[in-house]
């Protein structure tokens, strides 16, 4: 789909309305915070900078959707223009769900920088640090209670968020088996994602195997789910769309999900950190059990690479070096050759039960991941 001036003023005019939205839903609970003292209202006021400002992928989605579905209809315009403002707060909603998600991934893996920039728990951890030099003269003895409290408030501002997303969809104004099922899918989508997590931990920790298929699978749960089946399927109950469209929908959401995440693997291996902004070998040292790792499991070049994978220490030159054997055993090609498949199959699910307005949004979405650097 080409991207004309108009589709680009479009998607301007939601990015607006959805971080308007946001900053209402946020606002309103960064001053409810202050009630509890500057501590609790920082991490509101954290919070907000992390969330807004963002892509926006998943809003956009559901609201592009949304707006394609309802393009031919043209009556009933009222009821069209209340359903699609509660819409937007719907997509919002979805978006403090994805940091809910980000900030206890962070806390999991130990992350304090996301995008090259600290994230919550970086920058609680960098304040701490310095408060406590300002006030009692702390050194870096203190540094393990300092991480404590800063992962400890990245911890609770998911849980105020998953909280914040759950209140947001109970109270759209819609009709109330409507309001059911926005509520059934936000609870599948939270047990799928976090099904997700514990595989990759499980994985990462030695728990569960680390065959390929388990790995697909987990994928598809972390990924998939709540970043792309979820804004669709919630597009289309919106719209009243026919079910068969809804799951043509997650379907066709569900392999543009995983090809997302194989992308994403092979980004974080072997693209440019100055481009995705994250460090190249995190994946490496955290010891993280992807399709290519799962490939290169399978070669005889893993005897060169298990000594240095899942080391804490691993070196830039180390890194190197076992990048280079994942490229030549295979490993690469074999995971863009993954991403192939998942993306014909997305596009073999672009038949005609889904109308062809959503069609070109979801083509525009493909174009726009396929080629992305970071």
């Amino acid at each position: 789909m080409t991207i004309t001036s108009n589709t680009v003023r479009s998607r301007t005019d939601l990015c607006t309305a959805i971080e308007n939205e946001l900053g209402g839903l946020i606002g309103k609970r960064a001053s409810a915070a202050t009630a509890y003292g500057p501590d609790f209202a920082r991490l509101w006021a954290l919070a907000g900078q992390n969330v807004l400002g963002g892509k926006f992928v998943r809003p956009l989605l559901l609201m592009e959707t949304y707006d394609a579905l309802n393009h031919t209809r043209q009556e009933n315009r009222p009821a069209e223009s209340r359903h699609r403002e509660t819409a937007i707060s719907i997509a919002a909603a979805i978006e403090l769900l994805h940091y809910a998600f980000l900030l206890h991934d962070d806390v999991i893996d130990g992350d304090l920088v996301r995008r090259g920039h600290a994230n919550l728990i970086g920058s609680l951890l960098s304040e701490a640090g310095e408060t406590a030099r300002e006030t009692t003269g702390a050194d870096s003895t203190h540094a393990g209670s300092f991480l404590h409290w800063a992962q400890t408030g990245g911890i609770l501002m998911g849980d105020m968020l998953l909280a914040a997303t759950h209140q947001s969809f109970a109270r759209a104004d819609l009709p109330h088996d409507l309001r059911l099922r926005l509520l059934d899918l936000l609870e599948h989508t939270i047990n799928e994602t976090v099904a997700g997590e514990q595989l990759d931990v499980g994985l990462g920790d030695g728990v569960i195997a680390p065959d390929l298929q388990t790995i697909l699978v987990m994928c598809g749960y972390k990924t998939a789910t709540y970043t792309f089946e979820l804004p669709l399927r919630a597009a289309a109950t919106l719209a009243g769309a026919d079910f068969a469209v809804e799951n043509a929908l997650a379907t066709a959401g569900r392999h543009l999900g995983l090809a997302f995440q194989l992308q994403d693997d092979l980004l974080s291996t072997f693209g440019d950190p100055r481009r995705h902004g994250k460090d190249p070998f995190s994946d490496l040292r955290e010891g993280k059990e992807t399709a290519i790792i799962a490939h290169a499991r399978t070669t005889v070049a893993w005897v060169d690479i298990e000594p240095f994978f899942g080391r804490p220490e691993l070196s830039v030159g180390d890194g190197e070096h076992v990048r280079r054997h994942l490229s030549d055993c295979g490993a690469e090609a074999f995971v863009q050759g993954l991403i192939e498949e998942q993306m014909q199959a997305f596009n073999n699910q672009l038949t005609s039960t889904i109308p062809a307005s959503v069609r070109n949004v979801l083509l525009d979405l493909a174009g726009q991941l396929e080629g992305r650097q970071s």
